[in-house]
């Protein structure tokens, strides 16, 4: 039996409107970067963007991170449910405020759904606060059946989004 494990490259958007949200962020990097069998390989900088859907509630942090793992899609699926829940999240509604909110995007060129799980994330390729940090880390990326990441974020052009600055 062959003892190397393949890496796989997985893309994880991270998003936060509750208690201290950039901090909720700047700590799930270190999380993300401690998944066993894991290696955190680059972050996105932090953007702030304002919700979809339910829009009396604050503004969104958000960042993309790209990680190469030897874990499956669903053991890091795993490992993302459990970060959340070390930052208290809790799933109220759909588009609900949130302190921490994981989402895995793409696992290498893999599309999969479960009851689970859906790669590529089903609504990525419609959403600016994933794609402009993902384009920031991943100018390259091509998303499984919708394409390229700058015709995806040209699509998204209506959408306002703005990189924060944590120089002070």
């Amino acid at each position: 039996m062959n003892s190397k494990k393949k890496w796989s490259e997985a893309f994880i958007a991270l998003g936060s409107n509750l208690e201290k949200p950039i901090q909720q962020i700047q700590e799930a990097f270190e999380e993300l970067a401690h998944i066993p069998e894991t290696q955190l390989i680059k972050q996105s900088s932090l953007y702030q963007s304002a919700p979809i859907g339910r829009l009396n509630q604050p503004d969104f942090v958000n960042a993309v991170v790209r990680i190469k793992t030897h874990l499956t899609p669903h053991e890091l699926f795993d490992e993302l449910m459990a970060i959340e829940q070390i930052h208290g999240r809790v799933r109220e509604s759909l588009n609900a405020p949130r302190t921490l909110d994981l989402d895995l995007l793409l696992y290498d060129i893999l599309t999969f759904q479960d009851k689970q799980l859906i790669i590529p994330h089903p609504r990525m390729f419609q959403r600016a606060f994933v794609l402009v940090p993902l384009q920031e880390i991943a100018p390259d990326c091509f998303i499984p059946g919708h394409g390229s990441i700058s015709q995806l974020v040209a699509a998204c052009f209506d959408q306002k989004i703005q990189s924060i600055s944590l120089e002070n």
